[in-house]
């Protein structure tokens, strides 16, 4: 059986609105630490969300994370004990 994680649903990225970069866990090496890209909120269709929010997109997980990325959590369903 699963249960849903309480978080907001923000459905699918919509390509028309302001939407901060998504990366999985194993990308944080990657990430650019330009200080003109740094951002102290992530947005997700046009919507800002503080740093350390969780959303879901769909069945995936996301974390806003320093510098105004989402940070892939896993999905939105977790398994009961």
């Amino acid at each position: 059986m699963t249960i849903k994680i309480d978080r907001i649903q923000v459905g699918a990225p919509d390509p028309e609105l302001k939407n901060s970069p998504i990366f999985d866990e194993d990308d944080r090496e990657y990430l650019s630490l330009d200080e003109e890209l740094q951002s102290g909120v992530c947005y997700f269709n046009g919507s800002s969300y503080q740093i350390g929010d969780y959303v879901c997109s769909g069945n995936e997980l996301l974390r806003c994370e320093a510098y105004g990325v989402w940070i892939r959590e896993g999905d939105c369903h977790e398994e009961s004990q």
